[in-house]
This record gives structure tokens, C-alpha cells and sequence, in this order.
């Protein structure tokens, strides 16, 4: 599943590609047909992104144009409300200059202009929402790293008084929005943090040390499109060691790097289910605290 970095970037390229400009916009596959359809022609006027929920806002149809942009009495001046789209597990996002090629059942959303087309597949949601519904998906959501407005102070009134490891703390959606599977092992391994200690027992200022750390790794992550989370003395430049093959991509200290060594220490680095996912962790940087 992507992580919080993907949906930011994927709301800036949506920005960048089809913002304040009217959209050609269709659903190949059906299911989305009918909200499709009062869509069409509008113009994508803002995009929002609060954790791993991407947010596109359609507003009036120029001037002249109504929906498809065939004419009709145009500049309604109504606000259709949202596109909210969760890729979930298997969504898939893909751009790619106009003109569009014939689209294939599978696409659940197509936005096209002239410029650029994006084919949207798989996602686990894809909806026309009112404003008062998304705003119920942000009262439900922890704060995000990558929201200029969010702090790490509701998540820290969480994290302080729960008995749950702060490793599955990391991955609840309620608690912090956007960490995933990589961030989550990797920031627990940059500040020697055990994965199986209580979210009660982080002092205030590790917890403050964590924050900052995903607010600036995740803005690197979005501003290069992958996740890199080794600091300059660890690259492979810096250890004359083989950089990272691995379809993720990026370079990492834990992360999918089971029965390897260390970077730091050479321990091999342990796996085990937690949170509904694998979590990976060096014993020896990150020893329990007795």
C-alpha cells in the first residue's frame, strides 16, 4: 500500500497537470459512470491530501460549456464537492501526455485534458463526497507529518497513555496518518527505539525527536518519489558497500532486509508479523529498555 509521500505527490502532479482548467472525466469501467458524468468538463479547481487519502475538488464548468463541454448553460458557479480516492491495496495511478490512448476496462477514472491524461485502477475507494462527509474522514484521521497545519500533539495524547506498542501506534491511521510498513521500521531504527515498547513508556522528547524526523523524511520522500532513510554516512558511498537492489527502491537501514547485517552494528537484522504486517528491527540498536 503506499505510503503518505505517494498521495501528496500524486496530489501535487494532479495540481500541476489538470488544476484550474476544465477536465474530461469518465469511468471506462462503469462503476464510477454516473458521478463521472456530473463531473465531466468541470474544472479541477483544488486537490487535498491527509494521509494515505487523496482528495480532488471539482467547482463550476467554464463559461459556455456545460458538462462534456458540448455547450449548455455553463458557469453554474456550483461546487460538486470532492473525488475521494483510497489505492488501498492494488490502486494504481498512471499519467501520461494527451493525446489519451483507448482506455481498457479496467480504468475506474480517467481525467483528461488537453495536455495530459491520468487512468486511475484498482483503488479501494473512488467516490464523489460532499465537503461535510470529507471533512468526516479528517475528524477521523490522525495528524499527517506532511500537513503544514498538523503537529505531533494529538498522536503524542495517544501514544503517551496507551499500553500498545508503539510500532503498531505507528501504523493506526487514527493515531498518525500516512506512516506505513517502510517509515515505521525505519524511523523506530534511526532513533534506537525497541518496536515492541509500550506507547507509554516513549519519553516526550523521543516522541518529539520521531515527529520531526517523519515530517522531514517524508517530505524527501514526496519531493523524490521514493523512500530513503539512511543518513550520508551510511550510503553506499559512504561504507564502499553494493547500494540496495530491491523493487521498493531507496536506500534503508531495516526495511525488507531480513537475516542481513546491520549497517551499523552487523546483527542480523529480525522479522516478525505486527500490526497485520511484517515489522523489521535490529535487536542491538534497538535493545529493549528495562
Amino acid at each position: 500500500m503506499p505510503e503518505g509521500h505517494t498521495i501528496h505527490r500524486l496530489a501535487e502532479d494532479h495540481l500541476d497537470r489538470f488544476g484550474g482548467r476544465p477536465v474530461r472525466v469518465s469511468s471506462p469501467q462503469g462503476k464510477f459512470s454516473d458521478s463521472a458524468a456530473l463531473l465531466d468538463g468541470r474544472v479541477l479547481e483544488r486537490v487535498d491530501a491527509h494521509g494515505k487519502h487523496l482528495f480532488l475538488g471539482f467547482g463550476e464548468t467554464p463559461e459556455g460549456e456545460g458538462p462534456g463541454g458540448n455547450g449548455g448553460s455553463g458557469g453554474s458557479g456550483e461546487d460538486l464537492g470532492w473525488v475521494h480516492i483510497h489505492l488501498g491495496l492494488f490502486g494504481k495511478v498512471a499519467f501520461g501526455p494527451a493525446p489519451a490512448p483507448p482506455p481498457t476496462d479496467t480504468v475506474r477514472l480517467r481525467l483528461a485534458s488537453g495536455t495530459a491524461y491520468m487512468d486511475l485502477r484498482g483503488p479501494t475507494t473512488c467516490a464523489l463526497i460532499t465537503a461535510p462527509e470529507k471533512g468526516a474522514i479528517h475528524d477521523r484521521l490522525g495528524p499527517d507529518p506532511l500537513r503544514p497545519a498538523d503537529d505531533g500533539e494529538k498522536a503524542w495524547a495517544r501514544i503517551s497513555r496507551s499500553r500498545t506498542t508503539v510500532a503498531a501506534l505507528l501504523m493506526d491511521q487514527k493515531v498518525i496518518a500516512g506512516v506505513g510498513n517502510v517509515y515505521r521500521a525505519e524511523v523506530l531504527f534511526r532513533h534506537g527505539i525497541d518496536p515492541y515498547r509500550p506507547g507509554k513508556d516513549l519519553t516526550r522528547p523521543e516522541w518529539d525527536a520521531v515527529w520531526a524526523d517523519l515530517v522531514a523524511l517524508m517530505r524527501e520522500g514526496v519531493r523524490n518519489n521514493r523512500i530513503d532513510t539512511v543518513r550520508p554516512e551510511h550510503t553506499p558511498e559512504a561504507m564502499n558497500r553494493p547500494p540496495r537492489v530491491d523493487d521498493h527502491g531507496g536506500e534503508v537501514y531495516v526495511y525488507r532486509r531480513a537475516q542481513m547485517p546491520c549497517h551499523l552494528c552487523a546483527t542480523e537484522i529480525r522479522t516478525a508479523p505486527l500490526a497485520a504486517r511484517n515489522l523489521f528491527w535490529c535487536p542491538t540498536c534497538q535493545p529493549p529498555v528495562n
